[in-house]
């Protein structure tokens, strides 16, 4: 793909799809609950297909009707043995989150992934789940991972890693087993899992102390289904907002995005950074803030933000780099580690890519340093994305103010956000 200058700006009223995090607890708790659920404005992209695919392979009814998803759950305890190996392609919250559940199931799966799934660490969920007595096998830390069923041992563990992923599949585990599971988190996560299995019934409840956080679970409640209207992505909005802030002319309006605050970080650097963004409509709706966003063009300064800023946003690094890229001063991201064992190591490629653009960026012990752009020359108009989705999509926002990319395998972009071209055009932007 090509990303090309945009003359007029970017403007109007963008359809973000719903929240990937969200899409993906929206079809696992519902199959697990007693009874059918719809759920609206769930997000098709490749990542959430392939949990949706898993479910169905274990027995799961999942139909469309009239743009809506239902989904008639089987109960705690009643998923059935998949025919097949469950492949899960590029998603990692799939893999995290089902290796928890499974770890409780009556059967024996095994979980597989393409090139990059299979080389992103597990052990962060298997070694607390092996601790409650779990019963799985994997390779040399990684997929695929083989997870024989059995009964588990109600836990008290601490999270020291922030991970929503881990801490999600920990509760998946815990919700069938006996007794009350302890999950203390360092770090807290976002929390939509807790969100939608209370709004579900499920027997938990929250602890906030500070930064960190502490979930308890009885087990073996049943849950009883409810409907699912999914917001709005944040991740998803962020390419355009940025777009939005560097480019002149712009002014875009954006709908019922979710912006829960365990991963709101973004909209907090960038309001640090002196960006136009008003945020408005607020409202709640099953225990998720939605809200409508403004933004316009802005003149950015550069910001530093600490390690905890970035666990409150470590999936918008990306995008955010971009911003900084083109701020009037530099920017200091710290303790950004995790960034190395996502789809890609994104900390590398955000550095590398931005020095190909003529931006100075450096990297000292997972801290970034980002110098701006000042009428530089694209060194390397080459983008590596390692088939990473969001190094794509940022990239292409960057080309869209500094002039042609090219953005190798951005198909990636599928995974995530499939019509982010066709909305991206629409909104004035020139991608090829």
């Amino acid at each position: 793909m090509f990303s090309e200058q945009t003359k007029i700006g970017i403007n109007g009223s963008i359809k973000i799809p719903g929240d990937k995090s969200i899409s993906h607890r929206s079809i696992i708790i519902p199959s697990i609950a007693s009874g059918i659920c719809e759920v609206s404005n769930i997000l098709k992209s490749d990542d959430v297909l392939r949990t949706m695919n898993a479910f169905i392979e274990m027995g799961v009814e999942i139909k469309e009707e009239n743009k809506k998803i239902i989904i008639n759950g089987k109960g705690l305890d009643a998923l059935t043995k998949p025919k097949n190996e469950l492949y899960l392609g590029n998603s990692g919250t799939s893999a995290r989150l089902l290796t928890g559940l499974l770890a409780s199931q009556k059967f024996e799966t095994v979980l597989t992934g393409d090139k990059s799934l299979s080389s992103r660490p597990m052990k962060r969920i298997t070694k607390p789940l092996i601790e409650m007595g779990a019963k799985i096998e994997d390779q040399n830390g990684k997929l695929p991972l083989r997870i024989k069923g059995a009964i588990l041992n109600n836990c008290k563990t601490q999270i020291d890693i922030p991970s929503a992923q881990i801490k999600s599949g920990l509760i998946l585990a815990a919700l069938n087993t006996e007794g009350i599971s302890c999950i203390k988190e360092k770090h807290v996560t976002r929390n939509h899992t807790e969100i939608m299995l209370e709004t579900f019934g499920a027997d938990i409840s929250t602890k906030k102390f500070g930064n960190s956080s502490e979930i308890i679970i009885n087990g073996k409640k049943e849950l009883t289904p409810k409907n699912i209207d999914v917001p709005s992505d944040l991740s998803s909005s962020s390419f355009f907002i940025v777009a939005a802030l560097i480019n002149k002319n712009s002014n875009v309006t954006l709908k019922n995005i979710n912006i829960n605050p365990t991963r709101n970080g973004l909209l907090i650097a960038l309001e640090r950074m002196g960006a136009n963004i008003k945020i408005f409509n607020q409202k709640n709706r099953a225990g998720e803030i939605v809200a409508d966003i403004n933004v316009k063009s802005s003149e950015l300064n550069g910001c530093e933000l600490d390690e905890k800023m970035a666990k409150l946003m470590i999936d918008e690094f990306p995008i955010l780099s971009i911003a900084a890229s083109q701020a009037n001063s530099p920017s200091y991201f710290n303790g950004l580690d995790e960034l190395r064992v996502k789809e890609s190591d994104r900390l590398e490629l955000i550095n590398n890519n931005l020095n190909r653009c003529g931006c100075y960026s450096k990297i000292k012990n997972n801290d970034l340093f980002i110098n701006p752009i000042k009428n530089k020359q694209i060194i390397n108009s080459e983008i590596r994305t390692d088939f990473d989705h969001r190094i794509a999509m940022s990239f292409a926002v960057l080309g869209s103010k500094i002039g042609k990319l090219h953005i190798n395998e951005s198909n990636s972009i599928n995974t995530s956000f499939p019509s982010f071209k066709e909305q991206f055009n629409r909104a004035g932007g020139n991608l090829t």
